[in-house]
């Protein structure tokens, strides 16, 4: 017997094997040439501020978005994700380099790689999409946080030694030293960040962070200001081409770093695969999440084994990549030869820039990640994800990013378990009203399916609403063979909704307006409505609207045909 599914290898084809294939011409080989241009350009003084930021020299920044950038855009299951160091990375890489130097990193490094070619492997990449989202949000903002904490001593220029891992001593030395700060430092770390800003504001087409740091540059050599600078913190930068180099690795501690190992795959697996679903979205493709996952651990292993740092998929280069018209995995290929050239070429001068500029780069970046509006909107959630947000960003802020996406998941896992025991009890009390008890493939589909006026769709959700289950809203409308005018979300069969399940349907209602599509929630039991109100999604009467039942939904969906 023949059977039609494609072979289990197929999973692991790089995206740019499959672009390859399908024909690549001059008009993309020219796109992509810009937009590998652009991200490299974007990419520069981000990746020097993210290894110095890491308590690390700031070449191993410039070696990891090389070497492992291009290797996971090779390499990958996404055909424009580009990867290198991220923020995410910098307060686990800080304390493992502060307790174990950087040989342990490197050890960390390897590991992680061959955990997440062995998740790749094992297809556990599809599982990774099922984190909560006060989770992420929770360790999200906690890292933003860190970073800030981590950038104060070039922000103010303070006279000090190494600045602590460990939050309560951070603080300790900072309070210390706090009367030692530097005022020009401080002036030209607040007039960057202004010109960021006003650069973003302005020209957001324009690449604020490496225009930004040339222009402090300039001031600091125009002025002969007697700030601290990459050249007198480290040297300078070696002109040269990324070497294999083996330090000591110190084996004999790898349990003491397995936890931080861990970290580092559960970290670059989350985040490449959450850039890749972004991607996605932003150029309407698919990626092949365990083949991304198996490039990623790759990408890790030989980064450690040419100088680097962890890496990952980093979002905000790739939508750059996106924006800048990249059409496949070339554009990071490009990307990575762009920064090799860079480097050979600006080193001598890169020994100039101020730290206080490239502090200033991470301020701006953390900011960014904090997304606060995301924060904000959990915080009005239920007061199981509330707590769960909380918790996990404290703990992320004051102790270690383990121990919080450890205690972040279990928390989650005990509240699911909680609502789904409270699931049981409300099925087994609650009477649903007929007409939303009955689906589509009962015996009144014919009448049903007869009422549905042209143009309109319908799809019916039963069970919790929950962050185990919400993702697979976003799969509703690619099924759809047209794009209709008005589409009804049949929820009498939702019980119970949670903070994940509220986003997933605000992501749906703002892909359904792109769209021209309005979108009619149906049967709203009373703890939806109530999670919906306490996190303001409600109807507007243009793009969401309620119904009652399944025929008040029909007449709403007819009212607005053209």
């Amino acid at each position: 017997m023949h059977s039609s599914r494609a072979p289990v290898w197929h999973l692991y084809v790089p995206k740019l094997v499959t672009v390859l294939r399908r024909g690549y011409g001059w008009a993309d080989f020219r796109h992509d040439l810009i937009a590998g241009l652009t991200v490299a350009v974007v990419a520069l003084p981000l990746a020097m501020a993210l290894a110095i930021a890491s308590g690390t020299t700031p070449e191993k920044g410039l070696q990891t978005a090389i070497v492992a950038g291009f290797l996971i855009s090779a390499l990958g299951g996404s055909r424009v994700q580009i990867g290198g160091p991220t923020a995410a990375f910098i307060p686990i890489v800080f304390g493992v380099i502060e307790r174990f130097g950087y040989g342990g990193l490197v050890l960390c490094t390897l590991l992680a790689g061959l955990m997440l070619i062995a998740a790749g492997v094992l297809r556990i990449g599809t599982l990774m999409k099922y984190m909560p989202q006060p989770v992420i949000t929770g360790f999200t903002a906690g890292i933003a946080i860190s970073i800030v904490l981590s950038q104060l001593k070039d922000l103010f220029g303070l006279h000090m030694g190494a600045v602590p891992a460990e939050f309560f001593t951070r603080i300790g030395a900072y309070a210390q030293h706090a009367g030692d700060f530097t005022p020009r430092a401080l002036l030209l770390a607040l007039g960057s960040i202004a010109l960021i800003a006003a650069l973003r504001r302005s020209r957001p087409g324009w690449p604020a962070f490496l225009i930004t740091v040339g222009a402090a540059t300039a001031v600091c050599a125009f002025l002969s200001l007697p700030v601290e600078t990459i050249g007198t913190r480290f040297g300078g930068i070696p002109a040269q081409l990324p070497h294999l180099t083996i330090p000591h690795i110190p084996f004999e501690r790898t349990r003491e770093l397995f936890p931080s190992a861990f970290t580092i795959a559960f970290l670059a697996g989350v985040e490449s695969l959450l850039s890749a679903v972004v991607a996605d979205g932003m150029i309407g493709g698919r990626h092949r999440s365990n083949c991304e996952l198996v490039a990623q651990g790759a990408a890790n292993v030989v980064s450690a084994l040419f100088s680097g740092l962890p890496a990952t998929g980093a979002l905000a280069r790739t939508a750059t990549n996106v924006r800048a018209g990249a059409r496949s995995p070339v554009a990071g290929i490009l990307h990575a030869f762009f920064l090799l050239l860079f480097m050979l070429v600006l080193a001598p001068w890169m020994r100039y820039i101020p730290l206080a500029s490239l502090a200033a780069v991470l301020i701006v970046v953390a900011w960014n990640m904090a997304e606060i509006d995301s924060f904000r909107h959990l915080v009005r959630g239920p007061v199981g994800d509330r707590a769960v947000l909380l918790v996990t960003f404290a703990l992320t802020v004051m102790f270690d990013l383990t121990i919080a996406i450890e205690v972040g998941l279990v928390l989650a896992a005990f509240l699911f378990m909680h609502r789904m025991s409270e699931v049981v009890a409300m099925r087994s009390h609650t009477l649903v009203p007929d007409e939303e008890v009955d689906d589509l493939e009962s015996p009144r589909m014919p009448s049903q399916r007869a009422i549905v006026p042209r143009g309109v769709e319908v799809y019916q959700v039963s069970g919790p609403l929950f962050f185990a289950v919400a993702n697979r809203l976003d799969e509703v409308l690619d099924q759809f063979p047209a794009t209709p005018r008005a589409f009804i979300l049949r929820l009498g069969l939702v019980p119970l909704i949670d903070a994940s399940g509220v986003t997933a349907l605000r992501q749906l209602v703002r892909r359904c307006s792109q769209r021209g599509t309005r979108v009619i929630l149906s049967g709203l039991q009373q703890q939806p409505l109530s999670i919906l109100a306490q996190m303001q999604l409600q109807p507007d009467g243009k793009h969401l609207e309620f119904a009652a039942n399944f025929d008040e939904a029909v007449r709403l969906a007819g009212e607005g045909r053209q």
